[in-house]
């Protein structure tokens, strides 16, 4: 399976993006190289290759939760440019459209 100009403009058309008929040249010669590079893949043999869902092997990596203390509510709002009562107050980010 080759990539024609063809396809590059349609690929192009569904990103909406615009490219100039050299750089439509020089996508379908880098998408051409990258299918040639498959098609060797597809010829190695992987008969005794067991699937791999992961190149590294998981292991659970979750400690133990554990209570510590930490800082108070006032001692928090201490640093606070702006509060109200127990709380952050923070500027409007969220406005008419």
């Amino acid at each position: 399976m080759s990539v024609t100009i063809k396809d590059v403009e349609n690929i192009a058309a569904l990103a909406r993006l615009e490219y100039s008929e050299t750089e439509k040249e020089k996508f379908t010669h880098q998408f051409n190289k990258i299918l040639e590079y498959i098609e060797k893949l597809s010829e190695i043999d992987t008969t005794n290759v067991e699937p791999l869902s992961h190149v590294i092997e998981l292991r659970n990596v979750f400690r133990e939760d554990k209570m510590k203390p930490s800082f108070s509510q006032e001692e928090i709002l201490m640093n606070a440019p702006s509060k109200t009562e127990k709380f952050f107050k923070v500027p409007k980010v969220i406005g008419d459209i």
